[in-house]
């Protein structure tokens, strides 16, 4: 059995057509979730993209794999599930979006010198201890725009990767050498400063790209993808491939053909955008307050107009759709190699997006459930199909892909195989899954830096900020939006979800180091 895996980046499970009550399209990639096993309450280890991506490659937890937040790069000796695999005989590939060290944008160098300065000792162990004193990031944009870097054999496990670095339609990494091939320069002709039409109201991250479909991003990665599985097709050897998109995150950024396929203002409002925030933590309160003025950093929450959502919306839902179509090539190539039956096909994304929820967009220190919750459908031979409730975590996709393959477990890891709940086996499974964030700085209202904690169970969402008396519990059986902040209100909700924080926080509570060459 052969592993194919598809990821977003930030991209919630209810804007893909089978969970969705928005006008969406997203057909190849409901065929997947009708053919497979959905679970409906799949939620991230970490909100933010390279915690969570690392989770998802070693199966821990950031603060037991070292990678806590944007910036910090992976233990490059880190045990992921690509590794193992590789070790094991298999031919390993990705293209796309890895994001497993730094891009070097100024946020994250300067997210990285606060970490530096602050937290030294996190400092130490996750960047000098494994990389020396001078550490160069293979995922840097501005290196992929000056020249083809091709990465090391063995990237974390990849022996074959075709990188995309950034966001958008103004994206570097090994996508720029073969864009340039074709007449099209990445650096001068995309981005907002060139794009086809801009909504004025956002208008840095809602814009019609001058990138013509054929040649964007997320056709490379496609592209790239359908040229792997042509070349596993001539060999018997079994393979990973990760294809993994860099949209919908913003910028919202579609080309022509797929940026005017909805109308803004058909669009609908989710039933939480005009939540009065009565009960919201003094941060989010101070956001709400400057609504329609878009945050400085782009990258950070803020409160859009009911039209400013909606033109949001309209541009994410087009690159949505941009990415099923895609999805669907890929799919098909598959096909004509004769091996789908045999390959295990894994749908997911990395985060999802507050997208209107609450009146916020966005993510970073806001742990509702848009951010946290996102799609994970998993298709393998043999398994047949099924949507579940059960809690499932970002942290459970290594030992579940592991298992299914029937290759060796990962070392430490801290998820759990889902393979039980496909199959229906009775026994006893999580009852609460916890959610980390880190981040070396804060915010108006939220002084960095900042650790936040969540606890989701069956019957609420704790979170607690350190040392910041602040606090969120919502009754989810009666409150699924998430609207009535019941923290020192519910005492019997509080204990019980407390108790189950506290179990959550001592299971991973592991700092040990796995080297490669662990049994």
């Amino acid at each position: 059995m052969s592993i194919l895996i598809f990821m977003a980046d930030q991209l919630r499970p209810d804007h893909l057509g089978f969970d969705s009550a928005l006008p969406v399209r997203t057909p190849h990639i409901d065929a997947i979730a009708a053919g497979g096993h959905v679970f409906d309450r799949a939620y991230v280890a970490n909100p933010v993209c390279m915690p969570n991506r690392a989770t998802i490659m070693t199966g821990r937890w950031p603060s037991a794999h070292g990678l806590r937040t944007n910036g910090i790069p992976l233990d490059p000796g880190a045990q992921t599930f690509a590794r193992v695999l590789r070790t094991a005989g298999w031919r390993t590939s990705a293209v796309g979006k890895l994001h497993f060290q730094p891009m070097g944008w100024p946020f994250e160098e300067w997210q990285l010198d606060e970490i530096r300065q602050q937290l030294p000792a996190l400092y130490e162990r996750a960047v000098t201890g494994p990389f020396g004193a001078e550490f160069t990031s293979w995922e840097d944009y501005d290196r992929h725009a000056l020249a083809d870097i091709r990465l090391p054999d063995d990237y974390y496990g990849f022996d074959d990767v075709a990188l995309t670095v950034g966001h958008g339609d103004r994206i570097s990494g090994n996508y720029v050498r073969w864009a340039r091939e074709r007449g099209h320069d990445p650096m001068t002709m995309a981005g907002a400063a060139v794009a086809r039409h801009a909504y004025a109201g956002w208008p840095t991250q809602a814009y019609e790209s001058a990138v013509p479909a054929a040649l964007h991003p997320t056709t490379y990665v496609a592209q790239e993808a359908i040229a792997r599985l042509s070349a596993f097709a001539e060999q018997d050897d079994p393979w990973l491939l990760l294809v993994s998109f860099p949209d919908p995150h913003h910028p919202f950024a579609p080309p022509a053909e797929y940026a005017h396929r909805h109308d803004p203002a058909s669009l609908p409002l989710p039933s939480s955008f005009h939540d009065s925030h009565a009960g919201s933590p003094e941060h989010i309160r101070r956001i709400v307050a400057r609504r329609g003025i878009p945050d400085p950093d782009p990258t950070m929450t803020w409160a859009p107009t009911e039209e400013q959502f909606r033109h949001a919306l309209a541009a994410e839902l087009g690159a949505v759709e941009f990415i099923d179509d895609c999805v669907g090539q890929v799919l098909a190539s598959l096909e004509a190699s004769g091996h789908a039956d045999d390959t295990l096909i894994l749908f997911t994304s990395d985060h999802g997006d507050l997208f209107g929820d609450h009146g916020l967009l966005l993510k970073h220190f806001s742990h509702y459930r848009g951010v946290l919750r996102v799609p994970l459908i998993l298709r393998a031979p043999g398994m047949g199909t099924g949507r579940h409730a059960a809690l499932a975590s970002s942290a459970d996709i290594a030992p579940t892909l592991l298992d299914l393959a029937g290759a060796a477990a990962l070392p430490q890891a801290q998820g759990r195989s889902l393979r039980p709940i496909m199959e229906g086996t009775p026994g006893a499974w999580r009852d609460a899954v916890l959610v980390e964030e880190d981040q070396p700085f804060g915010l108006d209202g939220l002084p960095g830096p900042v650790r936040i904690r969540t606890v989701i169970t069956e019957a609420a969402r704790l979170t607690e900020v350190q040392d910041r008396q602040m606090t969120e519990l919502y009754d989810l059986r009666h409150d699924p939006d998430e609207m009535a902040n019941l923290a020192g209100h519910d005492d019997r909700l509080e204990l019980a979800a407390s108790r189950a924080m506290a179990r959550e926080l001592i299971r991973v509570d592991d700092d040990s180091v796995v080297p490669f060459d662990a049994a």
